[in-house]
């Protein structure tokens, strides 16, 4: 276990107990004791972080994969996570590191400054925190953010945005770019199967949207029977309309049983095309299908003329029709999003490696 690191976002209660502040959880703690996330506790009297400098490992991924298709497209990004979570979704696709109660067993220990100069030596354009949910190790992916900034990376957090107002300014002022998971648009939903609500999360895009300058994109995994009704899905996107903006991307991706959540079957493709079809006709220009084969939901279109823009099949990109200032070739509208003049050629590859 690594060093305990010091935080800022808690205070002391009159039984004595410390309460953690980060997120809407608010853990009451007696020292000794940690909070549901596991990685944040009481120690000496205040909320200390048992997992700064440490890691569940490293890959290189397409910025895609986060995903994100309108941030620097083609291009590669060193991800990882640490473990712990502040959700409990019975459906966590990645349950071995987000509920990982064995710290020393699945991670390495890893500085700020050693990921940011591996991420510069494999040619990667950033760092993303993603695996489990980054608002839990915050001071040490701000930390690490730092250290990117100085080398000019680009950092990407992917995150439910379960996190509270002051934290969650101080949290995103390191944050490049976001992809943020909206468990769905029924609080029942969060309630019952992520443990949180859906407020905070509309919270979190909201502030993305009106108070800060972050490039984000939104992913809704789809269960069957649970999240995946027309109603819902027009709800949803009619809100993303109505209060972040047509140009904001959504992903609409497939579940598979995983977890505390088996006895549900995966996500059909005909889900996921309905759903971008929903989303279309609610007005989102970029909407899009993931996590199943499928050239024409994962591609790009101009959202003027409809013209292809950016073709992709899994994560390798084809056809590239946009002008060196990230407009149509047909039109010259312009695509929302941060481009370069030419896309990466990362393609679909993930490499392992150690820090």
């Amino acid at each position: 276990m690594s060093a305990p690191h010091p935080t800022q976002f808690w205070h002391t209660l009159e039984d004595g107990r410390i309460q953690c502040d980060l997120c809407p959880r608010f853990c009451r703690l007696k020292e000794g004791q940690r909070g549901l996330c596991f990685v944040r506790g009481c120690e000496d009297s205040s909320i200390k972080l048992y997992t700064w400098g440490r890691s569940s490992g490293f890959c290189i991924d397409p910025v895609e994969k986060k995903p994100l298709n309108h941030y620097l497209p083609g291009q590669p990004i060193l991800s990882f996570g640490t473990a712990g979570c502040n959700l409990t979704c019975k459906f966590c696709q990645n349950w071995d590191m987000s509920k990982s109660r064995e710290m020393d067993t699945l991670t390495g220990k890893a500085l700020p400054e050693q990921i940011a100069e591996a991420a510069l030596n494999y040619g990667c354009m950033g760092v993303a925190f993603t695996y489990n949910d980054p608002v839990i190790f915050m001071e040490y992916a701000l930390d690490i953010a730092e250290a990117c900034h100085e080398k000019q990376l680009k950092t990407v957090a992917v995150s439910a945005g379960y996190i509270c107002e002051d934290p969650r300014k101080f949290f995103f002022s390191g944050m490049d770019a976001a992809n943020i998971d909206l468990k769905a648009f029924n609080e029942k939903f969060y309630k019952r199967i992520c443990g949180g609500d859906l407020k905070t999360a509309l919270d979190t895009l909201l502030y993305l949207k009106h108070e800060t300058d972050i490039w984000f994109e939104i992913t809704t995994l789809l269960i069957p029977d649970e999240n995946d009704s027309n109603q819902e899905l027009e709800a949803l996107c009619g809100w993303v309309r109505e209060n972040l903006g047509p140009e904001v991307p959504v992903h609409f991706t497939a579940f598979h049983p995983d977890w505390k959540m088996l006895d549900k079957p995966r996500t059909s493709p005909e889900t996921l095309t309905r759903a971008r079809e929903i989303a279309i006709k609610n007005g989102i220009y970029y909407p899009y299908t993931g996590n199943v084969y499928d050239t024409s939901g994962s591609s790009t279109y101009c959202h003027n003329c409809g013209e292809l823009l950016i073709e992709r099949c899994w994560y390798e990109l084809g056809r590239w029709n946009l002008d060196s200032h990230g407009r149509c070739l047909k039109c010259r509208t312009a695509l929302h999003g941060v481009f370069e003049k030419q896309p990466g050629s990362w393609g679909a590859k993930r490499q392992a490696i150690r820090v």
